[in-house]
């Protein structure tokens, strides 16, 4: 058997185990066959040039990612003008606006499938097309498991929208429009035209929802080349960077630069300092995590407080800000944002990155940016404007996005004492249920309470849904007041400016503390220490806990079943466990056996 034993053979390229070992002709010939029937050459597969992946997550049931079909041929004349060979295969689609009952329940399923792709094939690096929210994490949960060379390249924002002369952000203006509607300000019609005149061209979410937030953070990390992850969808310089990109894969396996050389600990800093400069959403915690998870590098939801709460807002971008995507890649995009950053003495300048060269050193030519949209570091939007990691009596951990804290909801809420809110509890056991009783009037909803939504967790949902930012009922939005803290264990769109309190872990499906919650508890918010409690006894919390029954949760799938019995929660990356003990799996555990 030693000699059919490819693991313990030294290879030039890992494509060569498959299509070129002379020792083995039966199974070289077996692979080799198939991969010609519709046009490749046997010289090429056996010419010693990379095989190269290009991992499409482009679809019709993934529009934010569609135009990727397109964009993968740019990426495909770049692979071939390097030397390289071009595969192209499917992701899972992940569309955030199109999954039930959450596109979160499908990010470890499309991870999955990508580490089988990219370890049971043969390819020696990889193109990943990122777009709408989950697949970015998708993709480089997958890079990172197999640790082959890999590039990220981003699908890009849409195009600004616009109605009567105003810009519309998507996702930001669903909100915005919710409460007009709640208000009777606008009919049916004129709520669909609103919405609708968000989503002006291919791409994904022009605001700095989780999309755009997290290709920015997959440059952030290294992981994309300079400038990529802004570029609006449609602009001629996405295709550029499509072929650039396609260039640089075959470089890296040249020079076998892998997710290990770049996804350290240095970058995982850098990125979390990126997100609060540019103002990122809520979802990006547990999907870097994540990512830190399977790459094998220590990384807790403390260190998001711990290393970038003080960093400032410095993106003038929806929903913290003004601008959209098209803005944002004017003044500069990720780079310039960078660029603050390293002065001012808040990155890691020595970081590797896909370039082959530090992050310090892409930085170096630089114009100076649209300072209305990126801020100086020293003039920023908003000081202080990262997350802030939250516990208390009834969980473990919670995130709050500080950057959107408006003056108004300060006032109303945080000013007396400062940062501090004592008010009661409505609960809500799931998303059916708070459009069911939102409106009725004996739950005594008033301007001192706090809706609070459970059952929608990564176990509950499951998946995790965006649920959280909770409006209040319509009487208090035609009173002036459009805005009521909210908290729970699901998740928000990044598209929204509701600083709410979320990803609670753990859940209350699980046990979490949320589980014992009861409308009318009073409840302390204290974002000085820290800290949320609930104000009753621990006697009676105690009684509570030893009186609950785990729900029952119906399976509407096979794969529900299977994420519900291993996922963990928000705030550790919500990974399947057992799939964290998987870490760069080539080396740790080898090639697999032949398949014949």
């Amino acid at each position: 058997m030693a000699g059919s034993d490819q693991t313990k053979k030294s290879f030039k390229l890992r494509s060569q185990r498959w299509f070129d070992d002379p020792e083995d002709p039966g199974m070289t010939a077996l692979y080799t066959e198939r991969y010609l029937n519709f046009g490749l050459t046997r010289g090429e597969l056996q010419s010693g040039k990379p095989i190269i992946g290009i991992a499409q997550t482009g679809s019709d049931l993934a529009p934010c990612n569609r135009h990727h079909l397109d964009l993968a041929k740019r990426v495909r004349d770049g692979i071939i003008a390097a030397g390289g060979i071009p595969l192209e295969f499917p992701i899972h689609p992940i569309q955030e606006t199109g999954k039930r009952p959450t596109a979160a329940l499908d990010r470890n399923l499309a991870y999955l499938s990508l580490v089988e792709v990219l370890h049971g094939y043969p390819l020696d690096g990889v193109v990943l097309t990122t777009g709408c929210d989950k697949t970015t994490p998708a993709c480089l949960m997958g890079a990172a498991t197999v640790n082959i060379p890999a590039i990220v390249l981003s699908g890009g924002p849409m195009l600004d929208g616009h109605f009567r002369g105003q810009l519309t952000g998507s996702g930001t203006i669903v909100w915005a429009a919710r409460k007009q509607l709640a208000a009777g300000e606008i009919d049916y019609e004129r709520f669909m035209e609103l919405v609708a005149s968000s989503a002006t061209s291919v791409g994904h979410c022009n605001t700095m929802g989780t999309a755009l937030s997290m290709n920015s953070l997959a440059e952030a990390l290294g992981m994309s080349l300079p400038g990529c992850a802004a570029i609006p969808a449609p602009f001629r310089e996405r295709g550029q960077m499509a072929y650039a990109t396609g260039r640089r894969i075959v470089e890296m396996v040249h020079e076998n630069l892998r997710p290990s050389d770049i996804l350290t600990r240095q970058a995982f800093e850098n990125a979390i300092v990126a997100a609060s400069a540019i103002g990122a959403s809520t979802n990006c915690p547990p999907h870097i995590i994540a990512i830190a998870r399977h790459m094998g590098v220590a990384l807790t939801i403390e260190d998001w407080d711990r290393i970038g709460h003080d960093i400032p807002l410095l993106v003038d971008c929806q929903p913290a800000g003004r601008f959209l995507g098209e803005a944002f890649h004017r003044a500069g995009g990720v780079p310039a944002v960078m660029r603050e950053l390293l002065q001012a003495g808040k990155l890691h300048g020595d970081a590797m990155t896909v370039t082959g060269r530090s992050y310090a050193s892409n930085l170096e030519r630089l114009e100076e940016p649209d300072r209305e949209v990126i801020r100086a570091y020293g003039s920023p939007m908003k000081q202080h404007a990262g997350f802030a990691i939250l516990s208390g009596n009834i969980f473990d951990n919670a995130v709050m996005k500080i950057s959107v804290i408006d003056e108004s909801f300060r006032r109303r809420f945080l000013a007396d004492p400062p940062n501090v809110f004592e008010g009661k509890v409505v609960v809500f056991e799931g998303p059916e249920d708070y459009h069911d009783r939102i409106e009725d009037p004996s739950l005594g909803i008033d301007e001192r309470t706090v809706l609070v939504i459970r059952n929608c967790g990564p176990v509950g949902y499951p998946g995790s849904a965006e649920v959280v930012n909770m409006q209040p009922p319509a009487a208090l939005i035609k009173a002036g007041i459009d805005t009521l803290p909210t908290m729970g264990d699901g998740r928000q769109s990044g598209t929204s400016g509701s600083p709410s309190i979320l990803n609670i872990s753990p859940e209350a499906a699980v046990g979490g503390g949320l589980a014992l919650m009861k409308s009318g508890d009073p409840i302390r918010i204290d974002l000085n220490t820290r800290k949320v409690d609930l104000l009753i006894p621990e006697a009676e919390l105690a009684a509570r806990r030893a009186a609950w029954q785990p729900p029952k949760l119906p399976n509407k799938t096979p794969w529900e079943e299977i994420q519900r019995s291993m996922v963990g929660q928000l705030g550790t990356g919500a990974c399947l466990e057992p799939a964290t003990l998987y870490l760069n799996v080539l080396e740790s555990r080898g090639e697999s056996r032949h398949n014949h």
